[in-house]
């Protein structure tokens, strides 16, 4: 194992990955919203930086390799079992992240049935796309806890009249309300928009690396 740059990056995006969750633990809400989105911002940025500086600095290493995918699965599993518990189990965010979850513990049962063999196997500019939209979409789902609990901070004190009498503008808005709640809504359906896309990306991947090893699994069975 060399600590270099770009391995000393994916090992602290693994250790990141709990730390998302664990401002929900230690922080209220809205500041744990941002605060884990902000780690989760930049812990998904050093999986292109320490891939660009391991190719420019040629600094590629067997142990950068291994740990690359699993820092990304644990950051990527760990943050949608946050805002699948926050959405309150909502099946539009539960389904995709069900295939999501399915799809990444059934490629690694078969990486590590295939041993050496899976080096056969090469990482495809669709699975980095893959894993560029989960990212993406997360961050959004991120910022709807944001939006959502801004909202509960600024109608404090205030009753279902008065906030209906702002959202309809017969009182003045001095408080956010509108941009909150436009907020919240464009950026969770925007967000799980995105979730479905990189859902329907990683199966298909999924299914591409299964035909793939395919032949190396029964060749492995034997």
């Amino acid at each position: 194992m060399r600590w270099t740059v770009p391995n000393i990056l994916t090992l602290l995006r693994l250790v990141a990955a709990p730390g998302v969750a664990v401002m929900f633990l230690y922080f209220a809400r809205p500041w744990a919203d941002w605060f884990a989105m902000l780690l989760f911002v930049l812990a998904s940025a050093t999986d292109y930086v320490d891939g660009y500086l391991a190719r420019a600095w040629k600094q590629d290493t067997a142990f950068g390799a291994m740990l690359d995918p699993i820092a990304d699965k644990a950051m990527v599993l760990l943050a949608l079992l946050v805002i699948t518990g926050f959405s309150g189990m909502n099946p539009w965010i539960l389904l995709p992240a069900t295939v999501i979850i399915f799809r990444e513990i059934f490629v690694s049962g078969m990486r590590e049935f295939l041993g050496s063999k899976t080096g056969h196997l090469k990482v495809t500019n669709l699975a980095k796309y893959k894993t560029f939209a989960q990212m993406i979409a997360l961050t959004v789902l991120f910022a709807t806890g944001i939006f959502e609990h801004n909202l509960v901070e600024r109608t404090v004190g205030m009753d279902e009249a008065i906030v209906a009498q702002i959202m309809a503008g017969e009182i003045p808005d001095r408080v956010g309300l509108g941009w909150n709640v436009w907020g919240a809504y464009w950026s969770w359906w925007g967000g799980t928009v995105l979730l479905w896309l990189a859902a329907a990306l990683t199966l298909w991947t999924g299914l591409d690396y299964y035909r793939k090893a395919r032949p190396y699994l029964l060749e492995t069975a034997k």
